[in-house]
């Protein structure tokens, strides 16, 4: 049975506390919260956008019924991954990881790419474990204070 079904806007009100407390814990070094809180109202502006862009595929985790993790795919990008703090560990995040890269994989892309904060060696350690591969690319964050965003490659065939 799938983990995951389309995100809808009636989701926001779950997903964003789960967001935040995800980001806080896992980048609060990056973004301290005494400077750089996390930016509730822009994030759920964000996903009122994406929700409505037919370039990107969004996703819900749900198990028995509660939103446990969130995803998106833009193309062969895998551009949102994250799951509620209390199932860190509980290897929901690699099945939605697996459920995500199948996804791309059954839209004809022979390779999936994502950006992560390069200073996330959590999410590093998660991805490289699964074979992506850090690769040279860097970009930079839009929300303050700017961190370098790392891109990461995986072979689909």
């Amino acid at each position: 049975m799938p983990l995951l079904r389309p995100l809808r806007l009636d989701d926001l009100d779950a997903l964003l506390p789960l967001q935040e407390e995800g980001a806080v814990a896992a980048l609060g070094h990056i973004f301290p919260q005494e400077e750089h809180p996390f930016p509730a109202a822009e994030v759920r502006a964000r996903w009122v956008h994406e929700l409505a862009d037919p370039t990107i595929r969004s996703f819900a985790a749900e198990e028995d019924g509660a939103l446990v993790g969130f995803a998106a795919t833009r193309g062969s990008e895998l551009f949102h991954l994250g799951t509620a703090r209390s199932t860190w560990g509980s290897g929901l995040a690699g099945r939605v990881h697996d459920e995500l890269v199948d996804v791309i994989r059954s839209e004809g892309h022979r390779r999936a790419w994502l950006r992560v904060f390069e200073d996330n060696r959590r999410a590093i350690r998660f991805y490289e474990r699964r074979s992506w591969v850090v690769t040279d690319e860097v970009s930079w964050s839009l929300f303050p204070p700017h961190p370098a965003l790392r891109v990461l490659e995986l072979d689909l065939r």
